[in-house]
């Protein structure tokens, strides 16, 4: 039997998890040295709690989960007979997959009958969760691991997910975004236009004075490289900013009228790096950049 997973990282929420049949591994932040395992030390996020406490000045991290976490979520798995089918975020943002590799190794060293797949999104919270759900969907149709896989070769990329920050120093203090040294002043209001690579990373791709214009530019982009997305989720995201996200969601109708919209709080993990009032969009794209 196939097994599928995926982590906290991509948006997925336990409810949504049993919907697909997927096994969550938890990505953890920590605050103040106290860490957190989302949705293991707690059973549903309160998005505006947590973005309160960074707006009141708490400043998270992120690590690495270890080589005996995978083991924990993987083995378990592979005793009684199952292969798994990972699908994860950009293994370019972090070294934690160093710590999957080497007990996957092991694990297939003691399982040597076992297959292992993982399908790596190349994005990170609604940029990969977009691709779960594409995969949960051919998952529940029966389609093996190899046509999965076949699938995601083409349709990683045809993914795309742009947003925008509202505060600088989220970034600054995780470093995970290239290019925003160079696009981003001191100027109050200055909001980086942000966008998930073909390589799996974060960069800014310019800037846009106020929010207003921020959003504009957010659609603009899914006018010019959506890509037959009646078909598809559109996912929209944000970091406790119901407003904001409310906002761009009436403009992407006012544009392209009712489509399959999907509206997710960003995962705490996640949010640790962009910070509160973050609102970004996913959709299926000709590409993911102009």
């Amino acid at each position: 039997m196939l097994v599928i997973f995926t982590d906290t990282d991509t948006d997925l929420t336990p409810q949504k998890a049993k919907e697909f049949g997927y096994h969550m591994i938890s990505m953890p932040y920590s605050i103040d040295s106290d860490t957190t395992y989302p949705y293991e030390d707690f059973e549903e996020f309160d998005a505006h709690a947590f973005y309160d406490k960074l707006r009141a000045g708490a400043l998270p991290n992120t690590s690495a989960i270890s080589e005996q976490n995978y083991k924990d979520y993987f083995e378990p798995y592979f005793a009684q007979g199952d292969d798994i089918l990972y699908v994860h975020f950009s293994r370019a943002m972090t070294a934690t997959f160093e710590n999957m590799d080497k007990a996957v190794k092991e694990l297939k060293e003691k399982y040597p009958g076992r297959k292992f797949y993982t399908v790596d999104t190349k994005g990170i919270t609604i940029g990969s969760l977009n691709i779960v759900e594409e995969i949960g969907d051919l998952y529940q149709q029966g389609k093996t691991a190899e046509e999965i896989i076949e699938w995601a070769e083409t349709e990683v990329d045809k993914f795309a997910v742009y947003f925008f920050a509202d505060d600088l120093k989220f970034f600054k203090h995780s470093g995970r975004v290239s290019g925003l040294a160079g696009t981003m002043g001191t100027l109050l209001g200055i909001r980086p236009i942000i966008y998930m690579s073909e390589e799996g990373k974060m960069v800014s791709v310019g800037k846009e004075k106020g929010k207003a214009k921020a959003v504009a530019r957010l659609v603009s982009y899914v006018e010019q490289l959506g890509d037959e997305i009646e078909k598809h989720r559109v996912i929209l995201a944000h970091t406790d900013a119901p407003e904001l996200v409310e906002e761009l969601r009436a403009q992407l109708i006012e544009k392209f009228g009712e489509l399959n919209f999907e509206l997710v709080d960003v995962n705490p993990t996640a949010g640790s790096h962009c910070g509160p009032n973050t609102v970004g969009v996913s959709f299926h794209a000709k590409r993911r950049t102009l």
